[in-house]
């Protein structure tokens, strides 16, 4: 395919594991995280695995307008262009009432969920209307389809203003050139998905055994998604990969298949 490709928080998690299968796919894609020695070791071991020319990495505040613009000028210094841009970066808290949470996690919490994607929209979509083209995407989480749980508040309040932020891009660009679309990648094994429980509580073992229901590896979701993104050509495209059906498909099979996506995590 060959795209140029813009990842956030893409140092770990499935953001990194988008950068690895767009890169096995002949895309370059720029690395950004808010550690810039973090950034410069993953674009290393990435440079070493597809080439120095394919990777580059640029460390900012997703919250900052003028760092977005500097990402994007980093990745088009470096490829030539823009062709998408994945606002994917995003942080959780722990799983508490919202009264009991702490105000600046809560603050950060939204600011890199719901703040750093519609700054890192409009980056992109400004600097897209210059070049003439393009493809956005932003990331849906829990709480998107206006799902709720305890102690999810914030987290899940973030996620359903980006289903709204989605659905007002459409209609801001549908007279231009420019592509918006969604990735939902679903329930995945990462840092993000276990770092808000008390791995000591007997709310963890109940959410495990949901978690290996309908839960996957970074592995084995992210392939599927980049396909997917990198043959999509339609504005207001989504690509998920836990849709209802398979939702059901894995709890009537739940019995016959055991599943424990636990065992290697390094916790």
């Amino acid at each position: 395919m060959n795209k140029h490709i813009v990842i956030t928080g893409s140092t770990k998690g499935i953001g990194n594991g988008l950068a690895r299968q767009f890169l096995k796919r002949e895309c370059k894609v720029a690395i950004n995280g808010r550690s810039a020695e973090k950034v410069e070791k993953v674009v290393n071991q990435l440079a070493q695995s597809y080439g120095e020319s394919k990777v580059c990495g640029f460390a900012c505040d997703i919250t900052s307008p003028n760092n977005l613009q500097q990402l994007w000028d980093h990745a088009t210094n470096n490829f030539g262009g823009v062709d998408v841009w994945i606002n994917n970066a995003g942080v959780s808290i722990a799983r508490k009432p919202l009264w009991q949470q702490d105000a600046v996690e809560l603050a950060g919490l939204v600011n890199t969920n719901l703040t750093g994607s519609i700054l890192g929209s409009k980056v992109a979509i400004t600097n897209m209307l210059q070049q003439g083209h393009g493809q956005l995407w932003n990331t849906e989480g829990f709480g998107s389809d206006g799902a709720t749980q305890p102690g999810m508040a914030a987290y899940g309040a973030s996620k359903r203003a980006v289903r709204y932020l989605q659905k007002a891009l459409l209609k801001d660009t549908a007279d231009t050139p420019i592509q918006v679309c969604v990735v939902s990648p679903g329930i995945v094994v990462t840092d993000l998905l276990i770092g808000d429980y008390d791995l000591s509580s007997e709310e963890w073992e109940k959410s495990k055994k949901f978690f290996n229901i309908l839960g996957d590896h970074v592995h084995t979701v992210t392939p599927w998604l980049a396909d997917h993104i990198l043959t999509t050509d339609k504005t207001g495209t989504r690509v998920a990969w836990l849709t209802r059906r398979k939702a059901a498909a894995r709890f009537m099979t739940a019995g016959i298949k055991k599943r424990d996506l636990f065992s290697d995590f390094v916790f």
